[in-house]
C-alpha cells in the first residue's frame, strides 16, 4: 500500500493565515541532562494541514468532536482547478465534480505559495457559487492546497451544507484522480476546527 502524505509539517516560523502564532519548542532535553526530549506546541487550531467543523463560521454548528469518523476516511477525487486564477465558481466546479462525489480535493496554482517565505494573498479558493454547486452535487468534504477553502460566504454555504473544509493540503506530488482519503484530525473538545494528518491511497 503505497500512502502519499499530504500534509504540510507543523514548524516554527512556518507560513500561516494572518500572522497567528505557532510555538514549537523543545522545553525538556536528554542533551541537555533531562530524563527526556519534549516538546510544548502552541498554535491556531487553523494551522498547516487542518479540518474546518462547521462551527467555524456557523454559531451553534457542528464543534470538530462531534463530526463523524468516517467523513474523513474514503474514496476521495483530486480534480485540477490550476486553471483558476483566484475563485473557483459554480461553472468550474460543475465541470470537475461529478454528482455523488463524496470529497473532493482542489488542485490549484496555489501550491507555489508554500515555497514563499511568508503567507500570499494570492491564492486560489472557492467563492460562494462554487461552495453552492459542491452542496447540489452531494459532497460531504472539500479540501485545497493552500490555507483557505473560500471566502466567508463560501464557508458559510459549505457548513450550512453539511460539508466540512479540509485546508492546508501539499498536493503537488500527487497527479488528479481517485484516491482513498485517510484524515485524522485532532480531537479538540467543542473545537472550531483541528490540526489533522492527511493521506492518499491511489485507487
Amino acid at each position: 500500500m503505497a500512502l502519499i502524505d499530504v500534509s504540510v509539517p507543523l514548524r516554527p516560523n512556518m507560513i500561516v493565515w494572518d500572522d497567528a502564532a505557532i510555538r514549537v519548542e523543545r522545553t525538556l532535553a536528554i542533551a541537555a541532562g533531562d530524563v527526556c526530549n519534549e516538546t510544548e506546541l502552541g498554535l491556531s487550531v487553523h494551522t498547516g494541514t487542518h479540518v474546518d467543523a462547521p462551527l467555524h463560521f456557523v454559531d451553534g454548528a457542528p464543534p470538530i468532536d462531534s463530526l463523524p469518523p468516517e467523513l474523513f476516511v474514503g474514496p476521495a477525487e483530486v480534480v485540477d482547478a490550476q486553471a483558476a486564477e483566484r475563485r473557483i465558481d459554480g461553472a468550474l466546479v460543475a465541470e470537475l465534480v461529478p454528482q455523488g462525489t463524496e470529497r473532493v480535493l482542489f488542485k490549484t496554482r496555489s501550491a507555489r505559495l508554500w515555497d514563499l517565505a511568508g503567507f500570499s494573498e494570492d491564492y486560489v479558493c472557492l467563492d460562494a457559487s462554487g461552495a453552492a454547486v459542491l452542496v447540489e452535487r452531494g459532497v460531504r468534504l472539500a479540501g485545497i492546497d493552500y490555507l483557505t477553502i473560500g471566502d466567508e460566504e463560501a464557508h458559510r454555504v459549505l457548513f450550512r451544507g453539511g460539508i466540512v473544509a479540509l485546508e492546508g493540503l501539499d498536493l503537488r506530488a500527487v497527479e488528479p484522480g481517485a484516491f482513498r482519503l485517510v484524515c485524522t484530525p485532532v480531537l479538540i473538545a467543542g473545537a472550531d476546527g483541528a490540526p489533522a494528518r492527511a493521506l492518499l491511497e491511489p485507487l
